[in-house]
C-alpha cells in the first residue's frame, strides 16, 4: 500500500518532488526518522516488487521516469488544450468526455489528495463547460448536453453548466425542457441552499416565465 500511495503522490508531481517532503505528506503524523525509513521502504517495494514501476533519483528528488505513462497527465493536457479553445472540436469526444468525467483516485482518503482533487475538479469543470459550448456553437446538441450534463454530476450546485443546458435546449427549440430545466435548477438551489439563480440565467427563461 505504502508503494502505492507513493507512485501515485509522484505522479501528481510531474517535475519531482523532494524526498523531505514525500516523507512529511505521505507519513505526517511519524516522526522525522520514522518517515524517512518508510520511503525508503516503499521506494524498494515500488522497484522491485510485481509490475516494478521506474522511480528516479536526483540528489534529494524523486519523480517517476518520463517514460511512465500518467493518465492524469494526458487528461490535464486536453484539458487545458480545450479550455484554451481547440481549433476544431473532435467528432466524437466520448473519450475525451469520460476522461474529464473521472474523479481523481476514487475512495482514497488521503489528506494529500485533498488539494489535487480540488485542482482537478476545477480544471476539468472548465473543460467540460467550454467543450459544451464548443459543441452547441456547431450544433451537435446530444454531445452537448451530455458533456453540460457531465459537469453537473461534478459540481451540481455550479451554474454554469444548468444555464449551459437550458441554451442547448433553447438553441434546439425544445422551450419545455429549457423551462423544465431552470425550475428543476431552481428548487434545487432553494431547498439545498436558500438562494436563487442568477439574473444572467434567469435571463434567458424569462420571456417563458411570463407565458
Amino acid at each position: 500500500m505504502s508503494a502505492q500511495h507513493l507512485v501515485a503522490f509522484l505522479a501528481l508531481h510531474d517535475d519531482g518532488v523532494q524526498r523531505s517532503a514525500v516523507a512529511e505528506q505521505l507519513w505526517p503524523d511519524s516522526t522525522q526518522c520514522r518517515a524517512a525509513a518508510n520511503l525508503r521502504a516503499a521506494l524498494y517495494h515500488a522497484r522491485h516488487e510485481g509490475s516494478a514501476i521506474p522511480i528516479e533519483t536526483a540528489g534529494r528528488w524523486l519523480r517517476l521516469s518520463p517514460a511512465v505513462r500518467v493518465d492524469l497527465r494526458a487528461a490535464r493536457r486536453s484539458a487545458r488544450q480545450v479550455v484554451a479553445g481547440l481549433s476544431q472540436v473532435p467528432a466524437s469526444c466520448d473519450e475525451l468526455v469520460d476522461d474529464l468525467a473521472a474523479e481523481l483516485l476514487p475512495g482514497w482518503e488521503e489528506e494529500w489528495l485533498s488539494l489535487e482533487r480540488e485542482r482537478w475538479d476545477q480544471l476539468r469543470l472548465y473543460a467540460l463547460e467550454s467543450l459544451a459550448r464548443q459543441l452547441c456553437s456547431i450544433e451537435s446538441y446530444l454531445a452537448a448536453l451530455q458533456t453540460a450534463l457531465a459537469a453537473i454530476a461534478i459540481d451540481p450546485v455550479r451554474e454554469t453548466a444548468h444555464r449551459i443546458v437550458v441554451e442547448v435546449h433553447l438553441a434546439e427549440g425544445n422551450i419545455a425542457s429549457a423551462l423544465r430545466s431552470y425550475q428543476q435548477y431552481r428548487s434545487f438551489l432553494q431547498r439545498e441552499l436558500n438562494v436563487a439563480p442568477s439574473p444572467k440565467m434567469t435571463g434567458l427563461v424569462r420571456n417563458l416565465l411570463r407565458m
